[in-house]
């Protein structure tokens, strides 16, 4: 398989992006790179490492799009973008995924515009995974695609991420959450309501509802929102870890005594700040896009980067399109 590669998406683009993509061909075998971006410098970057010249392919895109540009302007303004480069190679069949660090705005806009939706996907969907308590991971589907959702968009995120999680991460019998503010059927808003009634009658594994502080439980395997209250999730679980590792070493610090029973505690510490690190999970897939796309943390470093790009040949490789689209397809039409 060939990964087409935003080269110049993200905040410490090229440098960790390339080293990512030779971080990822140095650890795995079986897939090729198609590096999008200004050719001059790609090369550049590509000098400081040793790899396989064999596995890797550049396609000249000298434009670059900001973080600040209107994104559907600049997807049609723009066609010499390593964006809009690498998105018209997956449209096109050269490439079977994507990977980008770049403007979220801008991956959703040229991902819908250029590769299209699925046939019968409402509205494609951000779909990152969380750590749990468990030792597991929690689906977060919509995490900020789509700010306002309808009822029949969460039925159609609960079978993308079913498909999502049983055929790329493994999970035998996904057990799917609606996030509300409360455990009980009549409970939200007449969003969560009314799609709480159509995810009962959804052939997927319905868990209920699931409050916020449950989310990281492991009680479920996935949880549904609209893009609006998932991206605040995400972002405050983000903060709040950072915030509460931050907490911990000051305290670890204060006097003596901590100090000693730190140095005794360094491998747990180190275990738990490793599953709360996002640059071991890669990025977040753009499910009901009709390729596989991976959209990347911006703020990436080559580490996130690499794991990207082995999330993207795990999708490509787990036929999780085929298996929503066969999805899609059998559920009932719902005007809402």
């Amino acid at each position: 398989m060939k990964i087409a590669v935003d080269v110049f998406g993200g905040d410490n683009a090229p440098q960790a992006v390339v080293e990512g993509v030779v971080l990822a061909l140095q650890k795995e075998s079986g897939f090729f790179v198609l590096l999008c971006g200004d050719e001059e410098k790609i090369k550049a970057e590509l000098q400081k490492y040793q790899y396989d010249a064999a596995r890797v392919e550049i396609q000249h895109a000298p434009d670059v799009i900001g973080y600040d540009e209107p994104p559907t302007v600049a997807i049609k303004r723009k066609k010499d973008s390593s964006l809009v480069k690498a998105l018209e190679a997956l449209r096109d069949r050269r490439a079977d995924a994507f990977v980008s660090g770049g403007s979220t705005g801008a991956v959703l806009a040229g991902a819908t515009l250029i590769v299209r939706r699925l046939k019968g996907v409402k509205r494609p969907a951000l779909a990152p995974l969380l750590p749990t308590r468990a030792g597991g991971h929690v689906l977060l589907i919509d995490c900020g695609a789509n700010v306002d959702s309808k009822p029949s968009y969460l039925q159609q995120f609960a079978v993308m991420a079913d498909a999502y999680m049983r055929d790329a991460i493994g999970v035998k019998t996904p057990r799917i959450g609606l996030i509300n503010n409360g455990a009980e059927e009549e409970k939200g808003n007449e969003l969560t309501k009314t799609a709480y009634k159509l995810l009962k009658a959804t052939p997927v594994e319905f868990s209920g509802n699931c409050e916020a502080r449950d989310i990281l439980s492991g009680e479920f395997d996935a949880v549904v929102c609209d893009g609006f209250v998932g991206n605040v999730v995400l972002k405050y679980t983000e903060g709040l870890a950072s915030v509460l590792l931050g907490m911990i070493k000051d305290e670890l610090m204060a006097d003596m005594r901590s100090k000693l029973g730190a140095a005794l505690s360094k491998r747990a510490y180190a275990r738990v700040k490793k599953k709360m690190d996002y640059t071991e999970y890669g990025g977040a897939p753009l499910l009901g896009i009709d390729g596989c796309v991976i959209k990347a943390h911006g703020s990436s470093n080559a580490k996130a980067f690499s794991a990207a790009l082995l999330q993207a040949k795990r999708f490509y490789g787990s036929d999780v399109n085929g298996a929503i689209a066969r999805a899609i397809d059998a559920l009932p039409a719902i005007e809402d």
